[in-house]
């Protein structure tokens, strides 16, 4: 049986502040602590994860991302505390959304027709 998800985007003007893929790069970003390294665990070249990251840090109140300068230390990514609160909200508001629409989406999903097996 397939499974219709719901997608949300949050606009901000003519820019998407928000969405599954920013979500997927902050959350990639928290786990290895740099742009290129969460750019390369989700496939994407590090200019478009860092254009995404500068759309959600203009996008927000405050930063979403910081960048620390290299050095002996090396440089790095990490959340802010808004980077966070915006990534654990945006999540529950996308499985509210799932929820919501769970049985509609059930049936739906039923009329859908089968694709081929690759």
């Amino acid at each position: 049986m397939q499974r219709l998800e719901v997608k949300i985007r949050l606009h901000n003007g003519s820019d998407i502040a928000m969405g599954p893929g920013k979500a997927d790069l902050l959350a990639a970003i928290a786990q290895h602590g740099s742009i290129s390294a969460a750019a390369r665990a989700l496939g994407m070249s590090y200019r478009r994860a860092w254009l995404l990251v500068e759309t959600m840090n203009r996008s927000f109140r405050e930063p979403l991302v910081s960048t620390l300068a290299g050095g002996k230390q090396g440089g790095g990514t990490r959340l802010t505390a808004p980077g966070e609160q915006v990534l654990q909200r945006y999540r529950a508001l996308c499985a509210k959304a799932q929820a919501a629409v769970q049985d509609d989406a059930a049936l739906l999903a039923e009329l859908l027709a089968e694709l081929p097996a690759c």
